[in-house]
């Protein structure tokens, strides 16, 4: 675990802490069974987004993404009469196909991220409200088994939360112990340099977006059944901005090259317990954004800050021929 990971965690631990003491709740049963369902919700499509910019990229169109697949599951499962593995099936690969557009947009003809994905925030909601009339979509008794992943327990854990723990390990050995982690990490770092290294660069950046697609469609289905419904106006709203403040919280660098699985699993607990904590206390709801918006930009300024300290580091090492 790197310093700054560890030093997260210590944030996270002391946090609980405090929380724990305004308010005793906190460590009820059913407060913490519900907190570590919401992190294995979110966590999945944090850690899809932690992909994207590792490579130097950003997705902001998660929570339209997470409003039209979920209004899609709707339709098969309750209109179509779609067996409820086809219908996930089918969400799986639909997000990993709008996931493909994203990464040829980018790779191939070399479009920023941040418009590529703005233009996928505004369309697939838009897509989501006309489908749907704009009116909510529900799921009946459809897929009990579906509802019993997304809001019941396994051992006294929540199933959710387990299914995070399983696609964490999967990623931390892609990330950290393959040869694909690696090009990941030397894309982000230098895209062109990594190119003339002989790596396929448009491959890595296709497939990092081909994957957070995959896993946000993964979560749109966890998702839509925890909420039991999905209004295709406000549903996965914003979402985007949980996944990038996890991400930089957990040690990701917006600049790409730079980050971990376990530093996002990190940020999106913390910023799950301090949800808890606005809840708990009884602060308005709507400081949430107030807290999300000062969380990115104090990770962005830390990173800034380590950035241009190891400059000066590597600059005076050099000079001094250490």
């Amino acid at each position: 675990m790197r310093r700054r990971e560890a030093a997260m965690l210590a944030l996270l631990i002391l946090l609980c802490m405090i929380v724990a003491v305004l308010n005793p709740r906190f460590l009820g049963g059913a407060n913490l069974q519900n907190l570590a369902r919401l992190v294995g919700i979110y966590g999945i499509f944090s850690l899809g987004a932690g992909l994207v910019i590792l490579t130097g990229g950003i997705d902001l169109s998660v929570g339209s993404l997470l409003a039209l697949l979920g209004v899609l599951l709707s339709f098969m499962l309750l209109t179509w009469h779609v067996p409820w593995p086809v219908a996930v099936v089918v969400v799986v690969m639909l997000g990993a196909a709008l996931g493909w557009v994203h990464g040829r947009l980018v790779a191939r003809l070399t479009i920023q991220p941040f418009l590529v994905t703005l233009c996928g925030l505004l369309v697939y909601r838009g897509l989501a409200r006309f489908a749907s009339n704009d009116e909510t979509r529900g799921f009946g008794d459809s897929a009990p088994l579906l509802r019993a992943v997304a809001t019941g327990t396994t051992f006294g854990v929540p199933t959710s939360f387990l299914l995070l723990l399983c696609v964490a390990a999967v990623l931390y050995v892609v990330v950290h112990r393959s040869v694909v982690g690696r090009h990941l990490l030397a894309v982000g770092c230098n895209e062109e340099a990594a190119r003339y290294a002989g790596i396929a660069t448009g491959r890595v950046i296709t497939g990092a977006y081909v994957a957070a697609a995959s896993l946000t469609a993964l979560a749109s289905v966890l998702l839509s059944f925890y909420t039991d419904s999905v209004s295709p106006s406000s549903h996965g709203s914003f979402y985007e901005l949980y996944a990038i403040a996890a991400c930089v919280l957990g040690g990701c660098s917006l600049r790409g090259g730079e980050g971990g699985v376990a530093g996002i699993l990190i940020g999106t607990a913390l910023l799950q317990v301090l949800q808890n904590l606005v809840n708990l206390l009884g602060i308005p709801s709507s400081l949430n954004f107030a807290v999300m918006g000062a969380v990115i930009l104090v990770g962005a300024v830390a990173d800034r800050l380590l950035h241009q300290h190891g400059v000066r580091a590597a600059t005076g090492s050099r000079r001094f021929g250490t």
